[in-house]
């Protein structure tokens, strides 16, 4: 540390380590001074904006440093061809700099001509940024669908003998877009992670970087990644799980053709110790009760892959992945294919878990019940909080004031940087110092400002003028079966009105999305009717929406495809409206996160301006911000609302009223979600939640 800076630092004790470091460098450069104001204007602004300074006290002090320096020799700096940045590039074949001779120096210096030059300069750099700019523009909107690419500085595989992971100064993009730029990823080993952001952060391209290891990890480390469902064909379910255990099928299969030979019983007793010591006799019973925990009866077990629907064979990929037990486990949106009974017994496998999860989630519920710590992506990097998610939320508003701090003393220093740059790059005496400045800002990262807390807020209503007073919906002794021997439903009584809050629960496979299709009327009743007020106007959330939109136009061609007559702002407005931002609003729809389209499907709701909603679990891909601004409109709509859900926290906020599907019949439960949980987790401790009826 330098003398001066000393003299500085006695008075300012506090003053930000970065920003010290640089005042000091400037200290130290005393041929940059000519006089104590020099040295109240080249340190005044940082020590008045970080460290609140009054300008006499920053006079005082410079007075005093002005008579501590070691000044120089008054004679010019002779210079060769030394380079006077007029811009941050360095292309002197483009004339962005002016070339400063020894003579040019020594002789009479023309303001005018070196103007005129700068000038000219600034305006050809312009011209090519923005062709540059017009370039990354046309390339954007090309963009169709590109792979993820991941580099990091260090990306040579080693031997992790903790288990634990650490990725060091890595970056992620996806097309032209940049997600994470020079994070970090540290995660020990047995801790239980929640990766949470927001929609199009970035976090399910982090878990596919991950799994294809286009993040290195080390090579002792096992990966497994639930994201692709199982293939189809004739092996069962139960067959299909046991099979991720490679090692014990080989020494199966071996065993069988030792035995069969009669040859090798020195190998045939080895291979039986090696089966002895994984336990493989135990794994059948495991694989079956993890199938039981996530729904599959013991005849959905022998049943074959090719005969269940791709969210069942999701199922199976997940109890594939705990059967297996990799040392390191990566979940994106696990409870999206389960009913509630099934996440209860997820979350309780998962806190029992031996190994390092990292999990994303937009169930609060879940993220509180399993996670240890919290990773939050934001901003383009990776933020650290122990705790679980309600713990995360308490603590984050602090840590972004911080970030908010640390941004803006950063961006005051490269700010001040540039300043001494732009007032003395046609002062010869000083190129050397201003290079020196330059190099410094061209080696720094680039800045962005930290992201808020994201508020989202949705809205459905309708004109107050055309609201509707009286029943909307109602089901009279509704009975419903496939053919004669599949009966679903039978003895439905159930009505709707403008304050209803109906959620609709039950196990996967009771018939809840059967029942919407019924009340929607894309079902006709065996027996029974289902009634419609004429006046009322439905708008529908399907569970698989996604599916429906044509991929190849833009959120707002999509509103206007679904209702035309309305200029590309107000559309914006409306999509806007529902947290579709920027220019969310004008990329294809083939590129954005499944939360996104969901936001844009939301919008078309909006725009509807129903009486009732009906919503088939809606929170699959949103993030959990969002989750919660639904929850708190469809609170405020003033309309009626069913609802098919196992979110806990959008049911308890959204709704006064839960029925059952079970059984063949749809019952009011009294006492709401907390009976209904509170019945689930007392068959659970019974050990019958992994039990399911035949």
């Amino acid at each position: 540390m330098s003398n001066l800076l000393e003299h500085v630092l006695e008075l300012y004790p506090k003053l930000d380590h970065d920003i010290a470091d640089y005042l000091g460098g400037v200290l130290e450069d005393v041929d940059c001074f000519d006089s104590a104001d020099d040295v109240a204007d080249g340190i005044g602004p940082f020590l008045i904006d970080c460290a609140q300074a009054i300008q006499d006290d920053v006079d005082t002090l410079a007075e005093k440093l002005w008579g501590l320096m070691d000044k120089k020799s008054d004679e010019p700096i002779k210079l060769v061809n030394a380079v006077v940045f007029g811009d941050s590039a360095v292309d002197t074949s483009e004339f962005d700099s002016l070339l400063v001779t020894d003579i040019e120096l020594r002789g009479n210096y023309n303001a005018k001509e070196s103007a005129k030059a700068d000038k000219k300069a600034r305006a050809k750099l312009a011209k090519r940024q923005a062709e540059e700019e017009a370039e990354k523009n046309k390339e954007k909107e090309a963009l169709v669908k590109e792979q993820a690419v991941a580099s990091q500085a260090k990306s040579k595989p080693g031997i992790s003998m903790s288990g634990d992971i650490l990725i060091e100064n890595f970056d992620l993009t996806f097309g032209a877009q940049q997600l994470i730029q020079n994070a970090e990823l540290n995660l020990a080993q047995g801790k239980r992670y929640g990766l949470v952001g927001r929609n199009g952060a970035g976090k399910s391209t982090l878990l596919r970087a991950l799994d294809s290891r286009g993040l290195s990890l080390p090579s002792n480390i096992t990966v497994l990644h639930v994201e692709q469902e199982v293939v189809g064909d004739d092996t069962t379910a139960l067959d299909s799980v046991l099979g991720v255990l490679t090692e014990r099928t080989n020494l199966l299969k071996e065993a069988d053709d030792l035995g069969a030979s009669g040859a090798d019983n020195d190998r045939l007793l080895v291979v039986h110790e090696r089966l002895e010591e994984i336990d493989a006799d135990s794994k059948p019973s495991e694989a079956a009760e993890i199938l039981n925990g996530l729904g599959f009866t013991t005849k959905m077990q022998q049943m074959t892959t090719k005969e269940f629907s791709g969210g069942w064979r999701m199922r199976l990929a997940l109890a594939q992945a705990l059967l297996m037990e990799p040392d390191l486990l990566l979940l994106d949106e696990p409870t999206n294919m389960l009913d509630m009974r099934a996440v209860l017994w997820l979350e309780s496998r998962l806190q029992n878990w031996p190994n390092t999860l990292l999990t994303v989630s937009h169930d609060r519920s879940y993220l509180n019940s399993v996670c240890t710590d919290i990773i939050h992506l934001s901003s383009r990097t990776l933020y650290y909080y122990k705790g679980d998610y309600d713990t995360f939320e308490k603590t984050r508003g602090e840590r972004h004031k911080q970030q908010l701090r640390d941004y803006e003393a950063q961006k005051s220093y490269r700010d001040h940087i540039q300043v001494f740059i732009d007032r003395f790059r046609y002062n010869a005496n000083r190129a050397a110092q201003v290079q020196s400045k330059i190099k410094i800002l061209e080696k720094l990262p680039v800045l962005y400002p930290p992201e808020p807390p994201e508020v989202v807020k949705f809205g459905f209503n309708a004109p107050a003028e055309e609201r509707i007073n009286g029943t909307l919906l109602q089901m009279d002794n509704v009975e419903f079966a496939y053919s004669s021997s599949r009966q679903i439903f039978k003895g439905i009584d159930l009505s709707c009105d403008s304050k209803s809050r109906i959620a609709i629960v039950g196990e996967n496979g009771a018939g809840k999305s059967t029942l919407l299709k019924l009340l929607l009327g894309k079902l006709e009743p065996t027996k029974g009717y289902v009634t419609h007020n004429r006046n009322c106007r439905i708008a529908y959330f399907a569970q698989h929406h996604i599916e429906d939109f044509d991929l190849s136009l833009t959120p707002i061609e999509t509103l206007r495809d679904f209702k035309p007559g309305k200029t590309a702002e107000e559309y914006r407005r409306i999509l806007g409206g529902f947290g579709c931002t920027g220019d969310v609003a004008t990329r294809k729809m083939n590129v954005l996160s499944g939360g996104q389209k969901s936001r844009v499907a939301f919008a078309k709701l909006g725009f509807a301006q129903p009486h009732l909603l009906v919503l088939d679990e809606p929170t699959n891909h949103l993030d959990v911000e969002t989750v919660a601004a639904l929850a708190e409109a469809l609170k405020q709509f003033k309309g009626g609302v069913i609802l098919v859900s196992h979110d806990e926290r959008l049911i308890s906020v959204a709704c006064n009223e839960v029925w059952n599907c079970q059984d063949g019949t749809v019952k009011r439960i009294e006492g709401g979600l907390e009976a209904y949980r509170s019945a689930l987790m007392a068959d659970f401790n019974k050990g019958g939640i992994s039990k399911h009826k035949e």
